[in-house]
């Protein structure tokens, strides 16, 4: 073989330079302001031909917006593509905030049927040539590029095994129970807190639609979203007020109905996507959960000693212990085990579901009385007397409906030993009987599969058409925040004379 091959194949590959998106611009502003491709290439270190491809596709990455965090674009995509990047890192950071898990595997099925939801979109309506119309593969080699481009990390790799969650999950039981009886935190002094994504406002599925209601015609599924985390010990007694995280700071029905945020049955916050935000959870560790505890565990005699149990989401970082104020670090905070909340949370054993199961039966109790001896329809009803004050109302009932026993039995797996005796004990209501019954008086085709069907749609993750919807709130919140810094700043502006006369004085 000739030396030289040899050399050539023996010589490493040199990596693949990757030009982000801002340099690139960088690049063709230069050019079109005079600056030689030659002098461009030695600026940015690559080579001119690197350069040349850039300016002769300048029209295209001009129009291109990467997505927000995403710093590099290594093909020129389409819209549909850039979108369905944007509406993927909003679903992934959904489920983080959730802390829920998610594989490559989850990751890449997910984006697909974006993909595919977008391109149908787009095909009704612009037909069959439109733009994003060939097909998308999320391959191994994709996923690995966008984990590059995106930065997102914590992702589960194909074949990661769930038998080390249910080790860590046995291992963790143990490792709370000697934390318990070292700390004589037993019985009342033991709390536990999740959230749950919760949809205020989403409509049922057609199986409790009436006949002549079948269709809905511009129903939008996403209307009201809110975020709600309960709170509870674990004998059941003592329930802590739940945060809630809104969209919109002061709703207008706050308005109408003189709603005062100070006095409701729980602690409200705000922001454009109606996440908790770990900013939002210490505030109402500082502002709920320290004095309520203190409070519950004073009254009762009992020492100042409790755990706080909390899953692995993001607004629950670790260092938590260290934004409590002074009168509360008897708090001891303990985060469950990644991958185990499903099977230790006592939260999301059965609480949760009993909770939505609650408010479902009032919701329709809530429309029976309404529309009872009326004409008016599911949907009116929907529209024009149902809102975020009303929502609340039902939170707080079902809430309050979630029953000792509930909460108690929930915690067998991870505390066996403080299971509460059975006798003069509450038992569980048949709430699916119940809402089938109050469904089944308006008129409606439902049965308990449709309720369970209902209870479960609480709990989906978000469809693309959500993740829309929700990506234009947080939009349109965003621009309401930049307005109203607009104005202040107007507001505040001085004249060139009145900045004169201050300096002088």
């Amino acid at each position: 073989m000739d030396p030289k091959i040899k050399d050539k194949i023996g010589e490493k590959k040199k990596p693949k330079k990757m030009i982000s998106m801002e340099p690139k611009h960088e690049i063709i502003a230069k050019h079109e302001r005079g600056v030689r491709i030659i002098d461009l290439a030695n600026e940015y270190g690559c080579n001119p031909s690197t350069i040349s491809t850039i300016i002769k596709q300048k029209e295209a990455i001009k129009k291109l917006q990467s997505s927000k965090g995403v710093t590099i674009i290594s093909k020129l995509r389409t819209n549909i593509h850039d979108e369905m990047v944007q509406l993927l890192l909003l679903w992934i950071k959904e489920k983080q905030l959730a802390g829920d898990s998610v594989s490559e595997a989850i990751i890449c099925e997910k984006v697909g049927a974006i993909f595919q939801d977008l391109k149908r979109d787009v095909t009704e309506t612009e037909g069959e040539s439109s733009q994003g119309s060939e097909g998308f593969k999320a391959s191994l080699g994709w996923f690995d590029n966008f984990k590059k481009r995106s930065g997102i990390h914590s992702v589960i790799r194909h074949g990661e095994a769930s038998s080390g969650d249910i080790k860590a999950a046995e291992n963790f039981i143990k490792v709370l129970k000697n934390l318990l009886v070292k700390k004589d935190t037993y019985r009342n002094k033991c709390s536990i807190v999740t959230k749950q994504g919760y949809f205020g406002k989403k409509m049922p599925k057609h199986s409790f639609i009436t006949a002549e209601e079948k269709s809905l015609p511009g129903h939008k599924a996403m209307k009201d979203r809110l975020t709600l985390d309960l709170c509870a010990n674990a004998i059941g007694d003592f329930k802590i007020k739940p945060l809630l995280v809104y969209h919109s700071e002061k709703p207008r029905a706050f308005k109408a109905y003189k709603v005062m945020k100070e006095k409701l049955q729980v602690l409200w916050r705000a922001n454009s996507k109606a996440w908790v935000t770990c900013q939002f959870f210490i505030e109402w560790m500082n502002i709920v959960f320290g004095p309520s505890v203190k409070k519950y565990l004073i009254d009762n005699g009992l020492p100042l000693k409790c755990v706080l149990l909390l899953n692995n989401a993001p607004a629950h970082p670790p260092g938590l212990e260290d934004d409590l104020l002074d009168e509360f670090k008897f708090i001891k905070i303990v985060y469950v085990p990644p991958n185990t909340t499903s099977t230790l949370q006592p939260m999301d054993q059965q609480v949760i579901s009993n909770f939505k199961k609650l408010f479902t039966k009032h919701l329709f109790k809530r429309c029976f009385e309404v529309t009872e001896n009326t004409n008016l329809t599911l949907r009116e009803f929907w529209k024009n007397h149902y809102n975020i004050v009303i929502s609340l109302k039902l939170i707080d009932i079902a809430w309050h409906g979630v029953i000792k026993r509930t909460l108690n039995s929930a915690w067998r797996k991870l505390w066996p030993d403080i299971g509460l005796k059975r006798e003069g004990f509450e038992g569980f209501e048949p709430v699916e009987e119940e809402i089938v019954s109050i469904g089944r008086s308006m008129g409606l085709e439902v049965d308990e599969a449709d309720v369970a069907d209902l209870i479960e749609e609480y709990a989906e993750e978000f469809t693309t058409e959500e993740l829309k919807e929700l990506q234009k709130i947080s939009h349109s919140g965003v621009m309401m925040e930049l307005s109203s810094e607009e104005e202040v700043e107007q507001e505040e502006k001085l004249t060139s004379r009145e900045i004169s006369d201050i300096l002088g004085k």
